[in-house]
């Protein structure tokens, strides 16, 4: 996500900054190279040398004849984007009014004036950060282009966004935003058919694929609704859905307004008829399944100009199989392309897709994707940006 990405990490005197050593590690994982600046406050709350250990780089404690703030993040610096984290309001203060008087806040100015990606993760007390003061620093420093993670209120504080939340507004800022102004509805994960109160009728899917693409494509600068039986996201927009039936709905409502839909949820194709009470159990029972209309099919039909992506997933390890199953969907539904795999990948991190497109007559032409599931967002991510150039 962050490969061959050097982050300046600038750490102020929050509690938070016992976090940034994880936080440091978690960057590098994702390919990233980190350099730390610290403030005078920061230093009293964590010692250098644990940010010099996670980042394997010298940590800049003073601004000296060297010039560190513009070595790092000048015109012609080390740094790719600059990331505050966390950042208190002091320093928040200090960078919407250009006061220079520490390592973070002289980085930053620097950044800002040689447009250099700036990020901020905001952390302190929930009063500090309702104060209009500083809501009116961060409206001013976001109107300059800086990109905020919103921190998380918890227990009348505003806590650091999580690891997960910040690595992706650092892979925003630095990543071309090729699906800018575009709106992208994708469906991700399984769906239940309710059979009584208790129980339900559903799939092993994970949603792992799903929320990569969205992910990816939020990353590249798009507008993304998530339709799912899940949590909330940082990254999307989430409709939450339960059933077939819920899902389609959702997704021919939020199709409305959308560049694109990629259908990655494995939908079910059968529903039951819901018992008001707990079916009994110890004895032998038949359920009568019916079908449930194919969300594919039925967003095409109500949506005859919409770019769509479908997935297809079959028993089989066979190429020459997955290819012709995926090609009979793309051509009924006329679609984009399709992401054809065996349903063996359902709950594993790892995945082997074949990509099916408009153009493939044999499974000689297809590109096959094998690796992480977010390796995979990020082709089906691409694949959209040429399809909506």
């Amino acid at each position: 996500m962050l490969d061959g990405v050097n982050v300046a990490l600038g750490v102020t005197g929050s509690i938070a900054a016992v976090k940034t050593v994880e936080l440091a590690h978690e960057l590098r994982r994702q390919g990233a190279s980190v350099r730390a600046l610290m403030t005078d406050s920061a230093r009293g709350i964590i010692h250098p040398w644990a940010l010099e250990y996670a980042t394997e780089r010298d940590v800049v404690t003073e601004i000296t004849g060297r010039v560190e703030h513009v070595d790092l993040c000048g015109r012609e610096g080390w740094a790719d984007v600059l990331l505050i984290a966390p950042a208190t309001a002091n320093t928040v203060g200090k960078i919407a009014g250009a006061v220079d008087d520490t390592p973070v806040t002289t980085a930053a100015t620097t950044a800002l004036g040689a447009d250099v990606p700036i990020v901020i993760a905001p952390a302190m007390h929930e009063p500090m950060y309702d104060h209009p003061g500083v809501l009116d620093a961060i409206d001013r420093v976001e109107s300059w282009g800086v990109e905020f993670v919103d921190p998380r209120i918890e227990e009348r504080k505003a806590k650091i966004a999580t690891e997960a939340a910040i690595v992706t507004a650092v892979a925003r800022a630095t990543t071309p935003d090729s699906l800018a102004d575009t709106s992208i509805v994708i469906t991700s994960g399984a769906t239940s058919e309710t059979i009584d109160p208790i129980r339900v009728l559903t799939n092993r899917a994970s949603g792992a694929t799903g929320e990569a693409i969205a992910r990816a494509c939020h990353i590249r600068g798009a507008d993304v609704t998530l339709v799912h039986d899940g949590p909330d996201v940082h990254y999307a927009e989430v409709i939450e859905t339960e059933s077939a039936a819920e899902m389609l709905a959702a997704v021919d409502t939020a199709s409305n307004d959308a560049d694109a839909l990629v259908s990655a949820a494995a939908i079910a194709d059968y529903t039951v008829q819901e018992a008001s009470a707990k079916l009994r159990s110890g004895e032998a029972r038949t359920l009568e399944l019916e079908p449930t209309p194919k969300l594919l099919d039925s967003v095409r039909q109500a949506h005859p100009e919409l770019p769509m992506v479908g997935f297809k997933a079959e028993t089989t390890s066979d190429d020459k199989s997955l290819f012709e199953a995926a090609t009979a969907l793309r051509d009924r539904v006329d679609l984009s392309f399709v992401v054809a795999n065996d349903a063996t990948v359902m709950g594993e991190a790892e995945t082997r897709a074949i990509l099916v497109d408009r153009e493939a007559g044999s499974v000689n032409d297809c590109e096959v994707v094998e690796g992480s599931k977010v390796y995979l967002g990020d082709r089906i991510a691409d694949r959209l940006v040429t399809e909506l150039d």
